[in-house]
């Protein structure tokens, strides 16, 4: 029943980055570092239901979590017309360095001042074919092993409705 998805995450609790931020500046900020130092994976669902992976460069601008796409990228049909994610952090090794994993929902963004927003956050030069799409944040979560410090707690969960 894909016509039945848009209600579902219009209903689920989700946050701007912005807003996961103001409310744990501290995980928000050991995530924005473990998502901007290399490649990250991003996980989506296709239309059969089975998950898919891409490596994706987030971009956090504008206090929102953005990332830019070819316009025939799978994952953009993905996030259009069932809306969930999961996204990790690239790791080295076994997880040195810690991890940091979000879920939620995201959507193509075609507002200009977040578009400028994230052009000018991104580590890389941005074309202007690419299709621009915000994450939203429903749940954080970070994890270490010994050698790096966690902020506490470790968990968030968005309360917006």
């Amino acid at each position: 029943m894909v016509a039945d998805v848009p209600d579902l995450v219009t209903r689920s609790a989700m946050a701007s980055w912005g807003d996961f931020a103001a409310e744990h500046p501290a995980l928000a900020t050991f995530g924005a570092d473990r998502l901007q130092r290399s490649t990250a994976y991003l996980a989506t669902v296709r239309a059969d239901g089975t998950p898919r992976v891409h490596p994706v460069a987030p971009v956090i601008g504008g206090g929102r979590l953005l990332l830019f796409m070819e316009p025939t990228s799978p994952k953009g049909d993905d996030l259009r017309e069932r809306g969930s994610y999961a996204l990790h952090n690239g790791v080295i090794g076994t997880g040195t360095g810690g991890e940091f994993f979000i879920t939620g929902t995201g959507r193509p963004c075609d507002d200009p001042d977040l578009r400028h927003a994230a052009n000018e956050a991104a580590s890389y030069d941005v074309e202007e074919r690419w299709i621009l799409f915000e994450l939203d944040v429903t749940t954080a979560r970070c994890k270490g092993y010994g050698d790096v410090e966690l902020p506490e707690p470790t968990t968030w969960t968005s309360r917006s409705t």
